[in-house]
């Protein structure tokens, strides 16, 4: 499988050309760190440093992906939002705020952000919402890419709908083996129990949150039996699945 310089999946346009990404923020510092990252995956990327050069830069770059601060000096991220989006309609966008106020997250996805970090905030966590955001956009695809999921030493064949941790088979019923594919398709995202019940049981969520927890639980026994945990609860919000830190 090809692989970035990071060492992860390279991820590519449908084309197989490099992903573009603007990255807006008025701090040259911040916004030249987070360029080197994404650059490190292998994607083009420009920058800009307030809203209107943001615009002047989105039409000449046609991005796949913008990284938006929220606060500018000429004008805030929300109207830079609208302006991209008569520029490139399906531009995914990533909020970079340092404000983490219910109701700014709720006006950020309600003006058409895809997802949100909040400062301080590390580059392997802006890398990995934006590769999840293009991926599920369908904006990008991986170079040869296989039917397998790996979260740390934890692998899913897909095809073969087999689960192996450091090399050793778990066996999973379906439910469980589509719940841990859901969690292993977001790796360090919090899932909420209403998302995950819309995703592996198909319904609304209403007073069924037992049963989450409950196949939570069968996953976390054949998963994290005898094992550094990679399945976390966050209370009041969800659950999450990362690798293990050495």
């Amino acid at each position: 499988m090809n692989t970035a310089r990071s060492g992860r999946p390279a991820l590519t346009r449908p084309d197989g050309t490099p992903l573009r990404v603007l990255v807006v923020d008025d701090d040259p510092d911040l916004a030249e760190v987070l360029s080197g990252a994404l650059r490190y995956e292998g994607w083009q990327v420009r920058t800009a440093g307030d809203g209107a050069s943001a615009v002047t830069a989105a039409r000449e770059l046609l991005p796949d992906a913008v990284v938006l601060d929220v606060m500018l000096p000429d004008t805030d991220g929300f109207a830079v939002l609208r302006a991209l989006h008569t520029v490139k309609s399906d531009v995914c966008v990533l909020f970079l705020t340092a404000r983490d106020a219910v109701e700014d997250r709720i006006k950020g996805i309600t003006a058409g952000g895809d997802d949100y970090v909040t400062k301080p905030f590390s580059l392997e966590e802006v890398v990995a919402r934006l590769r999840g955001l293009l991926r599920r956009a369908g904006m990008a695809r991986q170079l040869e890419e296989g039917p397998r999921l790996t979260v740390g030493d934890l692998v899913m064949d897909e095809e073969a709908r087999e689960v192996t941790r450091g090399g050793e088979l778990i066996e999973l019923s379906p439910t469980e083996f589509e719940l841990l594919r859901f969690l292993m398709r977001n790796p360090r995202r919090v899932l909420s129990k209403a998302q995950i019940l819309d995703r592996v049981w198909s319904y609304d969520f209403g007073g069924r949150a037992h049963v989450v927890e409950l196949y939570i639980s069968y996953l976390r026994k054949k998963v994290d039996a005898g094992r550094e945990p990679m399945i976390h609860t966050v209370r009041g919000a969800g659950y999450v699945i990362k690798p293990v830190t050495p």
